[in-house]
C-alpha cells in the first residue's frame, strides 16, 4: 500500500502525483490542511514539509528522494536514466529547477494569492476534510502571517524571486530550442520536474485543481510575462501526463 501525504496546490507534490500516475502505480492520497498538517507530518517524518510517501513500513520525504525511491522499487517506466552521464544530467536539471524555479514560483504566487483567500482557500481544501473551509476561513489571517514569515514572502523577496525566475525560464527555453528534452533524447524526471514546478504559471488541466476563470490582475501579469517561453509546459503535460 502506498499513501501520498500532500497539499493539492503544491507543485512539489504534483511531481509525485505525476510520477505515480506515469508509472501506473496505485496509491491513496491524504490531502492535508495547512497548519493542521503539522500534527500529521511530525508523526511521520523528521520535517513538517510535504510530499511524504509511505510505502508499507517505509517513509520517504521530499520530491526528489521519492522519485528515486519509486524508480528503485518500481523500475518499469523509469524516470531516471540508467546511463551514468545522462543520469547525472537529469539529476542536475532536477536539482536546478527545484531551487531556481520551484521556490520562486511558490513565493511569487503566494505573495499575490495570500491577499485573495477567496481563491486560495478552495485550493487548500480541495478533496480535503469536510471542515476545511470553516477552519481555514477562521484562521486565515494568522495563517497568512505565518506563511509569509516561514517562506520569507514580502514585496522585496517576491521581486527578487521574479527576477530569478526569469533567468531560470530563459535558461530552460534556450536549452529546449535545440533539444526535445532536458537530458538526452527521452522524457525523464528532469522534464517532469520542470513542467510540474512551472505548472502554477501555466495552469494545465491535468494538474488536478479546478482553476478559476479569473485570477488577480497581478497574477495574470506574472503569467503573461513568462507565457511566451513556457508554452512547452503544455506540450509536456499533453504528451506525458
Amino acid at each position: 500500500m502506498i499513501t501520498l501525504y500532500q497539499f493539492p496546490i503544491s507543485h512539489y507534490c504534483e511531481k509525485i502525483r505525476w510520477t505515480l500516475d506515469y508509472k501506473r502505480i496505485d496509491y491513496d492520497v491524504k490531502n492535508l490542511l495547512p497548519a493542521l498538517h503539522v500534527s500529521t507530518t511530525k508523526k511521520l517524518a523528521p520535517d513538517i514539509s510535504v510530499p511524504i510517501l509511505v510505502h508499507d513500513d517505509k517513509m520517504i520525504q521530499g520530491s526528489s528522494s521519492i522519485i528515486s525511491y519509486l524508480d528503485e522499487k518500481f523500475p518499469e517506466r523509469s524516470l531516471t536514466p540508467a546511463i551514468g552521464p545522462l543520469k547525472d544530467e537529469a539529476l542536475e536539471w532536477e536539482s536546478y529547477v527545484d531551487k531556481e524555479i520551484g521556490i520562486h514560483v511558490r513565493r511569487c504566487c503566494y505573495h499575490i494569492l495570500l491577499e485573495h483567500p477567496d481563491i486560495l482557500i478552495p485550493f487548500f481544501i480541495h478533496n480535503g476534510p469536510w471542515y476545511g473551509k470553516i477552519f481555514l476561513t477562521c484562521i486565515f489571517p494568522k495563517l497568512k502571517t505565518k506563511m509569509r514569515k516561514f517562506m520569507n514572502i514580502n514585496d522585496k523577496t517576491a521581486q527578487r524571486s521574479r527576477d530569478k525566475l526569469g533567468i531560470a525560464i530563459d535558461r530552460l527555453y534556450s536549452h529546449l530550442q535545440d533539444n526535445a528534452f532536458l537530458a538526452g533524447d527521452q522524457f525523464t524526471r528532469a522534464d517532469l520536474a520542470a513542467a510540474s514546478l512551472l505548472a502554477p504559471l501555466c495552469r494545465p488541466e491535468k494538474y488536478g485543481l479546478n482553476w478559476p476563470e479569473l485570477f488577480p490582475e497581478e497574477l495574470e501579469d506574472l503569467v503573461n510575462e513568462f507565457q511566451p517561453k513556457t508554452n512547452w509546459v503544455h506540450e509536456i503535460y499533453e504528451k506525458y501526463r
